[in-house]
């Protein structure tokens, strides 16, 4: 029989739906009271806990049904994160998201688990000390699934030792808790310091002997190594008599990874099943712990990584700040010269004049690209959000690229509809995003082509995408004003899409080359527009042309 204690409605639909179908019986309790009178009647095999509820107490619970009924599996609904008791009061998680086929294959297996215990424990007692064993394996496994953390891995493993084999004394050196080596000692009763001294130089002694006088892969010293503790009964003491205890000795390793070794006393003999039980914990902790390493790593790597990000942010931002006084002085100048204040200007000085403005203009609009990008990330863009149409920062951009265009050879047109819905946006900055992409279209479509400024009222699940931008169409919910812009420029090809607004990316092509750029316009674009809890994406094939699609949330009032 299974028991799940849920008030939530959908997860009780969700595994009762699996559970109705199949022989086994299957019962729901949506409080505490239910449960119990349940328990009074009947012996769940397996009693699942949602503790997402809302108004009921899994660790309450599972305390009241330990005193119930005799060895339940307890299975526990859980988020990310569950607390360390409940850790060790229950047999194995759901997490919220799995699917039914994995629930279902969860309690399954969890169901398989307790009924072959339950043949063995009736068997005779040593199978049941071996069932006892496999449980406490079984159960410190799935703690060592719980975390990523090397000190609770440890500390799993000797409190599985504990519960299977009843120790009198471990000893663990461990390179993985802490910065430096570290002698763990769980005691039963407290250490002498002349008995400590003894321990360390054994464990040292013990360590060093796994590597046969090979290169160690930590260097340790017994009389400095640092020691932590933990006695349950200081009123009572050991003595050197601790020697002449039964002990099993194993290196924490997997691979090349080492991450220490355990020794452990027990004043009676050690069965053969007690050693397999030992050797097991040991070798189980150790995948775990090199996943801890790894993950510790990542997060270290992470860490520098956010930090050079910041000091690149800051250098850019500090350069181009650098860069504006000189490059406006350079800009003042020219435009003196060119005109004729400082005297008549001759006709070759007056086109090198021409070339150096416009390079500094550009100059400029890179320097402005990289302040903006560094704003941006650093969250120190100003925003001015006001109720507003679309329409008029459409007119405006197409006015100020008509005649670029025309020059180009190009035709710019807009196909607006009429009467759009209003947004709450900053004018300046949608200006500044249509602007990059018509420039854009512009700098890469062919003389005697078409571009297109469209805009048109869409709801998020009419929007067809290309695969690569699926993650922007999952935040898109409701009605958005789309604006497009549609160009018969030299297109990208369907691998280079999803770099197309990758900061510094240009997608390789000879057009590229020659347009030259920062790369910088489209990912300031994505970021604005994000900014506005919108998204943007682009449609394109080589030759073709390409559509540049960016969407804006409906005011609601």
């Amino acid at each position: 029989m299974i028991l799940l204690v849920s008030d939530r409605l959908e997860k009780i639909d969700l595994i009762g739906g699996i559970f109705n179908k199949k022989s086994g019986a299957f019962a729901v309790a949506m409080d505490e009271n239910t449960a119990y009178d349940i328990l009074n009647v009947s012996s769940p095999d397996v009693i699942i806990i949602d503790t997402l509820s809302h108004s009921l107490n899994a660790k309450k619970i599972i305390k009241q049904m330990k005193s119930h009924i005799e060895n339940p599996v307890f299975i526990l609904i859980i988020e990310d994160k569950i607390e360390k008791e409940l850790i060790k009061l229950t047999n194995a998680f759901i997490t919220e998201n799995m699917s039914a086929e994995l629930i279902e294959a969860a309690i399954n297996m969890n169901l398989r688990t307790r009924h072959s215990l339950e043949q063995l424990s009736n068997s005779n007692k040593d199978l049941a000390d071996s069932l006892y064993m496999l449980n406490t394996l079984y159960s410190t496994s799935s703690q060592f699934a719980g975390t990523l953390e090397s000190s609770e891995l440890i500390n799993y493993m000797i409190e599985g030792m504990d519960k299977s084999l009843s120790f009198s004394l471990t000893c663990t050196l461990s390179f993985c808790t802490e910065e430096a080596p570290v002698l763990l000692l769980n005691s039963l009763y407290e250490i002498s310091e002349e008995l400590l001294s003894a321990i360390k130089l054994r464990i040292v002694l013990n360590y060093k002997s796994l590597f046969n006088n090979k290169k160690l892969p930590y260097e340790v010293d017994a009389e400095n190594l640092k020691v932590i503790k933990n006695v349950k009964y200081p009123a009572s003491r050991f003595t050197f008599n601790l020697f002449q205890y039964d002990n099993m000795f194993a290196p924490i390793s997997l691979g090349d990874n080492f991450f220490g070794c355990i020794e452990i006393f027990k004043d009676t003999p050690f069965s053969s099943e007690d050693a397999k039980c030992f050797q097991t914990l040991a070798q189980q902790v150790s995948l775990p712990l090199k996943s801890a390493s790894l993950y510790q790593e990542i997060k270290e790597t992470n860490h520098k990584l956010e930090q050079l990000e910041r000091l690149k942010s800051e250098f850019i931002s500090i350069v181009s700040h650098e860069l504006r006084t000189p490059l406006t002085s350079i800009k003042n100048s020219l435009d003196i010269l060119a005109s004729g204040r400082c005297g008549d200007v001759p006709a070759a000085a007056e086109k090198f004049l021409t070339m150096a403005a416009r390079n500094v203009q550009r100059l400029s609009g890179i320097i402005n690209d990289l302040l903006d990008l560094s704003k941006i990330e650093a969250g120190k863009m100003d925003f001015h959000f006001t109720k507003m149409d679309i329409h008029s920062v459409i007119d405006f951009v197409k006015s100020t690229f008509l005649n670029v265009a025309k020059e180009k050879g190009l035709n710019l047109t807009a196909e607006e509809t009429p009467d759009l819905p209003e947004i709450i946006a900053d004018p300046q900055r949608l200006e500044q995003v249509l602007t990059n992409l018509v420039s854009n279209a512009i700098k890469f479509t062919p003389a005697g082509k078409n571009i297109t400024i469209k805009s048109r009222l869409i709801n998020a699940g009419d929007i067809d995408i290309n695969n690569c931008f699926k993650e922007e169409l999952k935040k898109l919910n409701g009605d958005y004003v789309m604006v497009s812009v549609v160009d018969e420029g030299i297109g990208i090809a369907e691998e280079n899409l999803a770099r197309a607004f990758d900061k510094f990316a240009q997608i390789e092509n000879s057009l590229s080359r020659k347009v030259g750029g920062t790369g910088l316009g489209l990912p300031i674009a994505k970021q604005l527009i994000e900014t506005h809890k919108g998204a943007i994406w682009c449609e394109s094939k080589p030759e073709k042309g390409s559509a540049f699609n960016f969407v804006l949330p409906v005011s609601e009032n």
